[in-house]
């Protein structure tokens, strides 16, 4: 059973940095892609940043340089270092992951979401 447990989350200054963690278990085979979504309360949800397996990292323009994601495919865990936070970051942020589980097929799979909070 594929698990994506986050952590990173919580609260900063505006101007401030924070890296969230996604480390994905239950996982056999090479993982597709890593992602990372936010929603921000009464707004839809966003995609952030996400890395597949082999092409450059995509971001959101919101977060375009400011906003990292990277990848340790040994240790099945994505990250998202956030640098020059702003008030309009504050949202939950939950981790996706793109795999092809024995049986199962081609799925994304989600974690539980970590908050960010960003004060001005």
């Amino acid at each position: 059973q594929v698990q994506l447990v986050e952590s990173g989350g919580g609260w900063v200054q505006a101007g401030g940095s924070l890296r969230l963690s996604c480390a994905a278990s239950g996982i056999m085979f090479s993982i597709d892609a890593m992602g990372w979504y936010r929603q921000a309360p009464g707004k839809q949800s966003e995609l952030v940043a996400r890395i597949a397996r082999t092409s450059v990292p995509t971001y959101a323009d919101s977060v375009k340089g400011r906003f990292t994601i990277y990848r340790d495919n040994a240790k099945k865990t994505a990250y998202l270092q956030m640098n020059s936070l702003k008030p309009e970051d504050t949202a939950v942020y939950y981790c996706t992951v793109t795999y092809a589980a024995p049986g199962v097929g081609v799925r994304d799979y989600w974690g539980q979401g970590t908050q960010v909070t960003v004060s001005s």
